[in-house]
């Protein structure tokens, strides 16, 4: 069948498999195979179990009827020793103390292979592993003549994900054995799982004691653990796991590694019996390459994979050997090799055929080329399923396996190339009604449904009742009521109702209804309607206090403050309460956060909790931003109190002073739930049901109180003067004391439209006419008891008697004028008294009684005409 040659000095190994009976064969095709012959781990052990799949692949080459038959494959195989630097010395004298090598088979250790790999392209090989399964090789870019035949780890890898993400495990442990290939596999692990968003809790290596290791989880509570050890390392970690007791429903342990049959048996390196060993190992889940496929086709050799594997196991009983998981691989990799170098040969057979001037030469690196592309065209029915390869590799599924009552059954498979999961979930069992929760589970402390769905229904009555008053008052806008009350604070202090109404209602939303991402997009838009919705209602009504406040104070020649203004003092309070939110969103936004709170025991279970956790809005300094915000509204409500102080005894006559008053009540009433919301912002959100309900009760009531101040004493004198022009006008726009001493006039305030305006300045126009009437009529009585001083004859002594009485009654009128010009009264008695005398006067302006006629010092019994001709 073959023999051992020594070769050059005893550095090469070389072993000649040889199939008898092929004594025609013309064409040797030496091959390298690069294997471990030592007593390291994976080492002696793997290269005596593949070597009878080896022998039955070429016993079955021999027996072909088509043109493999025709070549021999001769294996030359060095021993690589798992170790980097021995491994490269025996690969160059391989290369060159031994024959013209057309590929290499093998390679096993990653450090070894990945050496060898990169200098592939120099030479001019390809090598084809059927055992390399690091992550690291799986750059084509980097090792682009290196194909495996093999299901890489890093698909294994993508497989464990995928079941993590079908139990929705979140939460996992590492526990890895300190060598090279299992380090390789976690640090590929680690990366798939953060991509995934896997959080792993713990990552701990095996030491020499390993119940400590194992203790670590128990105590960390990570109740998922990912194990990378061989067999020996896991019958050690599953004696610890017994011993403290972690194989009850909560844990579940997940091995990406592949073991042999029986192994707790075979490699039992613990103080444990097998049956306390498979006590702690139930229901834990391998995930594994599947080393044969499940296909009953036969494949290019003529076989079954079942009839494959009964030969090979004859083969291993025979020579008392144990049974590889690449085995299977090992006997499809020769075939690879021998259908690509039969290709290439018979293709430079043909190139030379037809070659015209018959001196047909060929270089390596042409060689090379040819099969590297011929290993990418293969493609046929194996053993272990379709051989193809993509990148490199073969995708093949992986299986999916739980440990049931002493044996390991199958549950499910990955298909790797389609990255589905496929499970049947009727065979795999877990020890409680459920899969194991990943961490002791959580309950969000949230809003309860019906204490929402009542501050809603309360907050939506109350939005109604402000759309109700938004609707009278445009029913009613031409009415003097809504005129004299400055109509578009009304309509803002409704507008601003409206957004802190909406705030209750975003509030109350937790992640009970709401994904995370439109949670936190939520977060800012709370802060923006309630402080937006505050400053424009606040800003209405400081605005109005401030125009009363600049009435009061008109004697002091202060001017008084016009729409325009108002709109500029609002706008101002907007936008500097714009720029405050804005600064604090860019600079520190706010977020969702998760905050976690007790434990609870779950009732009947006592090695299940929950944990509470709130989920809230908050920046990193949130404090700082509220004191900033609550100072600067602080500051402005504590002015509008200051000032609504300063106006609660003012009798404004150019504006409703019942307004003024409940404007000053709406300005105390939102003060004191201003103070009152603002505390509970401060204070932490330890119950969510009391947190929304005091902010909610403080924003409703401030809402009702508001509008109810302001719009109802509206309502209720429109229902009493229907009439849209005051009737009181005349009465109310008279002349005061002000403007008996004073000429000029008193602009009044912008309230009622333009005709209002000129009706007063008209009426006040023609009471300074009635006071200088009456100063003159003073004046001609004074110069008439002047004249008559000397002795008085009968009439002149009538004359002066009238005279006196004259005096006497305009100076009770100036007198009764100046001390109530508004009374009703008075202004009967001024009429009756002044009427006479005005008529007087104004008839020699039209042409009739000249003015001395009008003089209440003529004698009642003289004609007009012959006072005239007297004078």
């Amino acid at each position: 069948m073959g023999g051992w040659v020594n070769l050059g000095q005893g550095m090469l190994l070389a072993w000649l498999l040889v199939v008898p009976g092929l004594s025609h064969v013309r064409h040797s095709l030496p091959v390298l195979w690069i294997m471990p012959l030592t007593n390291d781990p994976g080492g002696a052990n793997l290269t005596a179990s593949v070597l009878p799949a080896v022998e039955l692949a070429l016993d079955d080459l021999s027996r072909q009827q088509t043109n493999l038959r025709n070549y021999e494959i001769n294996f030359h195989v060095i021993d690589s020793e798992c170790d980097t630097a021995k491994g490269l010395k025996a690969f160059f004298d391989a290369i060159c103390f031994g024959p013209k090598y057309l590929m290499i088979f093998g390679g096993v250790c990653s450090s070894v292979t990945s050496v060898i790999a990169r200098s592939l392209r120099g030479w001019n090989l390809v090598q084809l592993s059927f055992a390399a399964t690091a992550p690291v090789l799986d750059d084509e870019k980097k090792y682009p003549n290196l194909f495996r035949m093999v299901t890489t780890d890093h698909t294994v890898n993508q497989a464990v994900v995928k079941i993590l993400q079908n139990y929705k495990w979140s939460h996992v442990g590492t526990l890895t054995q300190d060598i090279q290939r299992f380090s390789e596999i976690r640090s590929d692990l680690s990366k798939q799982l953060k991509k995934a968003d896997v959080v792993v809790s713990i990552t701990e290596s095996l030491s020499a004691d390993t119940c400590v290791n194992v203790k670590t989880f128990k105590d960390m509570d990570v109740r998922i653990i990912i194990g990378l050890f061989d067999e020996n390392s896991a019958s050690k970690v599953f004696c610890c796991a017994y011993i403290l007791n972690m194989f009850v429903r909560r844990f579940q342990w997940i091995l990406p590694v592949g073991y042999q049959e029986k192994w707790w048996e075979v490699a039992n390196a613990s103080n444990c019996s097998s049956d306390h060993l498979q006590m702690a190992m139930e229901g834990y889940i391998a995930v594994d390459f599947t080393p044969l496929s499940n296909s009953q086709k036969r494949g290019i050799s003529g076989r079954t994979p079942q009839d494959y594997d009964e030969n090979y196991n004859r083969m291993l009983l025979q020579k008392g050997l144990v049974a590889s998981k690449f085995h299977g691989f090992a006997y499809d990799g020769v075939w690879v090799i021998a259908k690509v170098l039969t290709r290439v040969i018979e293709s430079v057979r043909d190139r030379e055929r037809y070659d015209i001037y018959r001196n047909f030469t060929i270089s390596d690196k042409v060689i090379g080329r040819m099969v590297r592309d011929s290993m990418k065209k293969t493609k046929f029915e194996g053993v272990t399923g379709p051989v193809f390869f993509k990148h490199g590799e073969r995708k093949r599924p992986i299986a999916l396996s739980q440990f049931q009552e002493g044996r390991e059954v199958k549950f499910g498979e990955y298909i790797a190339g389609a990255e589905v999961l496929k499970l049947l979930n009727y065979i795999i069992r877990f020890p409680g009604p459920e899969p194991p929760k990943d961490q002791k589970p959580s309950t969000r402390w949230g809003v309860i449904c019906t204490v929402y769905i009542m501050l809603s229904v309360t907050t939506g009555l109350v939005m109604s009742m402000a759309f109700f008053f938004l609707f009278l008052l445009i029913k009613h806008r031409n009415h003097w009521v809504i005129k004299n009350s400055t109509p578009f604070t009304d309509y803002l202090i409704i507008l601003g109702t409206i957004l802190a109404c909406s705030f209750v209602v975003l509030y109350g939303l937790d992640g009970s209804v709401l994904s995370d991402e439109v949670f936190e997009t939520l977060c800012p838009i709370r802060a923006w309607t309630l402080s937006v919705g505050y400053d424009i209602t606040f800003g209405a009504l400081f605005a109005k206090t401030l125009r009363v406040c600049s009435i009061v104070k008109k004697e002091k020649k202060k001017k008084i403050i016009n729409d325009d203004q108002l709109w500029i003092i609002i706008g101002g309070m907007l936008l500097i309460d714009f720029c405050l939110l804005l600064l604090w969103q860019i600079v520190d936004p706010l977020k969702q956060t998760v905050e976690e709170l007790r434990f609870e025991a779950m009732p009947g279970d006592e090695d299940m909790a929950v944990r509470l956790f709130l989920e809230h809005c908050e920046s990193s300094h949130m404090t700082t931003w509220l004191t900033i915000l609550c100072g600067y509204k602080g500051f402005l409500t504590l002015l509008g109190c200051f000032l609504a102080l300063r106006t609660r005894h003012a009798d404004v006559c150019l504006c409703d002073d019942y307004d003024s008053k409940y404007t000053r009540l709406s300005v105390y009433s939102l003060t004191v739930m201003s103070g009152i919301g603002a505390s509970g912002g401060f204070l932490p959100q330890y119950n969510p049901n009391v947190q929304v309900c005091l902010m909610a009760l403080v924003v409703i009531c401030c809402c009702i109180c508001t509008l109810c101040l302001v719009f109802v004493p509206k309502l209720l004198k429109i229902r009493d003067n229907p009439n849209e022009v005051d009737p009181s006008i005349w009465f109310r726009c008279g002349p005061t004391k002000e403007d008996s001493e004073s000429s000029s006039s008193p602009s009044s305030l912008d309230q009622g439209s333009r005709s209002f305006e000129s009706l007063c300045n008209e009426n006040q126009q023609l009471w300074r006419r009635v006071t200088e009437i009456s100063n003159e009529l003073e004046d001609v009585a004074l110069q008439v008891l002047e004249e008559d001083l000397t002795p008085p004859s009968r009439q002149g002594h009538e004359v002066t008697l009238t005279a006196q009485m004259c005096c006497e009654d305009v100076s009770r009128m100036s007198r009764e004028l100046m001390d109530d010009i508004n009374s009703l009264e008075h202004v009967q008695r001024r009429l009756s008294v002044q009427l006479p005398i005005l008529h007087h006067a104004y008839i020699p302006a039209i042409g009739g009684m000249t003015s001395s006629c009008s003089s209440l010092v003529n004698s009642p019994h003289v004609p007009c005409a012959q006072q005239r001709q007297e004078t």
